[in-house]
C-alpha cells in the first residue's frame, strides 16, 4: 500500500496496538470500509475477514438489523448520566442478556468492552468478601498463557509475559498456574493432563491458604496460548474445588462468548456454571464498544441494602450501559437466538474441524482443537519428532502483519 505524506505523517502521531509504528510502515493496512465478510482498503483492494475483525463480528460488518437498531435508538436517547440515572434500553439489555445466560446468572453490569468486564469483576469480588465476612480473601488464581485485557488488573491475572513485562511490578495478590497443555506431554492421554492441570488449582488454593483465596479466573478456551481446549471434567474439578473452599469461579468470555462454541456462552458448552462471566467483543459485533460483567444471585444480593449500609458496587464508568451499545447488543442476541446462531456454529464447527483433520497427512498437523467455530491448527516441523514449528519458521512463511496466529517455539 502507497501511502501519502500526510497520512505516514499521522501514523507516526499515534501508536497501534501492540506494533511498532516503523514496522507496521513498512506493510500498513488503512481500511476504509466493511461489508459482510470483507474489508477494503483506501486503494479498493478487498480482504476476507476470517477472523471476525478480532473475534467481533460474528454476524459481519454493516449487518442491517444493528444498524437500524442504532439509528432507532439515535431518535430516543443516545447517553443517560450513570450517577444520576439509567435508560431505558440499558434495563432491556439487562433483561435479554439474562435470557440467554446459563444459571442464575441474572445481574448484569453494561461496560464499554471486555478488559472493563475483567476489571470491574475483580473488583467485584473482593468487595464482596469484604461485605460477606471474609475480607483476607484478595488472591486470584490464573493461568499462564491466558489473556484478560489491558488494565492494570487484568495485566495481573493475564500470563503473557510480553505483554506485562514492561508495565512491572504488577498488581499483587495473582498466582498462576499452568494449562493442561503445559503437561500433555508428561502424560499418556490428554484427559489425565487435564485432570492433573485442574486438581494442580485446588493445590494452589491450599498453599496459598483458602482464607486469602478470592478466585480463579479462566479463559473456558485459552485464545493466547493457541485455543487450549480443556476437557468438561478440567472445568467440573476446577468447580468443585472452588466450592469446597468459597472460591468465586470467573469465566473470561470475551472471546468465546455469543455462539462460537456451539452454545451462547462456552459455559454451556462445556457444562459448567461460573460465579461470573466476562464478556464484550461479540456481544456488539463491533458496531458500538460493549461488555458487560454477568453475576449469580447470591453474589449480586451482598450489594443490596439501606444507603447507609455502603453495600454498593463501588466501581463505575462515564459509558458503562451506553444507550447506543445496548440497543446493538438487544440486536445481536435477537439475531443469534433468532436464527439458532449456537446450534449452527457447533454444526458448521463440526464440519470444519473434519475437513482440517485431512491437513494431518502431510505430517506438519499435531493437533486440530477448539469447539464450534472457535478453532486453532497446531503446526510442527514433522509429527515423527513433534518439534515446533516456531517462530522463524512462522517469520518466513506467514504474512508481517498482525494474524491469530501463535508461535509455540
Amino acid at each position: 500500500m502507497k501511502l501519502s505524506p500526510r497520512q505516514e505523517n499521522l501514523l507516526k502521531h499515534t501508536f497501534i496496538d501492540f506494533f511498532q509504528t516503523s514496522e507496521f510502515l513498512e506493510h500498513p493496512l488503512i481500511l476504509e470500509k466493511a461489508d459482510r465478510l470483507y474489508y477494503w482498503d483506501i486503494e479498493g483492494k478487498r480482504y476476507f475477514d476470517a477472523i471476525g475483525g478480532i473475534f467481533v463480528a460474528s454476524l459481519g460488518h454493516r449487518h442491517p438489523r444493528l444498524l437500524d437498531a442504532v439509528r432507532r435508538q439515535m431518535e430516543r436517547i443516545t447517553f443517560a448520566p450513570p450517577l444520576h440515572g439509567i435508560a431505558d434500553i440499558t434495563l432491556d439489555f439487562v433483561e435479554k442478556i439474562g435470557s440467554v445466560t446459563p444459571g442464575n446468572l441474572k445481574y448484569v453490569k453494561g461496560f464499554s468492552g471486555g478488559s472493563e468486564a475483567v476489571e470491574a469483576a475483580l473488583k467485584f469480588v473482593r468487595q464482596y468478601y469484604k461485605q460477606t465476612g471474609h475480607p483476607g480473601k484478595y488472591k486470584f488464581i490464573s493461568r499462564y498463557f491466558g489473556y484478560h485485557g489491558g488494565t492494570f488488573g487484568g495485566m495481573g491475572a493475564s500470563g503473557t509475559g510480553p505483554r506485562k513485562t514492561k508495565f512491572e511490578p504488577q498488581m499483587p495478590g495473582f498466582v498462576k498456574v499452568f494449562p493442561p497443555s503445559y503437561y500433555r506431554d508428561r502424560f499418556a492421554t490428554w484427559e489425565e493432563a487435564n485432570r492433573f492441570a485442574a486438581e494442580s488449582v485446588e493445590d494452589v488454593i491450599i498453599l496459598e491458604d483458602p482464607e486469602t483465596v478470592a478466585g480463579v479466573i479462566l479463559e473456558p478456551v485459552g485464545n493466547t496460548g493457541g485455543i487450549i481446549t480443556p476437557t468438561p471434567e478440567y472445568f467440573r474439578i476446577i468447580r468443585e474445588a472452588c466450592d469446597r473452599h468459597n472460591v468465586v469461579l470467573i469465566f473470561d468470555e470475551v472471546i468465546t462468548g455469543f455462539a462460537k462454541t456451539g452454545k451462547m456462552f462456552a459455559a454451556q458448552t462445556f457444562g459448567v456454571t461460573p460465579d461470573i462471566i466476562c464478556t464484550g467483543k461479540g456481544i456488539s459485533n463491533g458496531v458500538i464498544p460493549l461488555g458487560a460483567m454477568i453475576a449469580r444471585e447470591n453474589m449480586a444480593q451482598a450489594f443490596f441494602g439501606p444507603p447507609e449500609a455502603g453495600l454498593q458496587f463501588a466501581h463505575g464508568h462515564t459509558f458503562a450501559g451506553n444507550p447506543l451499545a445496548c440497543a446493538v447488543g438487544i440486536a445481536v442476541i435477537d439475531e443469534m437466538v433468532e436464527h439458532k446462531l449456537d446450534e449452527k456454529a457447533e454444526q458448521l464447527g463440526n464440519y470444519i474441524a473434519s475437513r482440517l483433520e485431512c491437513l494431518k497427512k502431510f505430517g506438519v498437523v499435531r493437533e486440530i482443537r477448539g469447539k464450534g467455530v472457535l478453532r486453532g491448527v497446531e503446526l510442527v516441523k514433522h509429527t515423527r519428532s513433534m518439534q515446533p514449528f516456531g517462530s522463524p519458521c512462522a517469520r518466513r512463511s506467514l504474512p508481517p502483519s498482525p494474524t491469530s496466529t501463535r508461535c509455540a517455539g
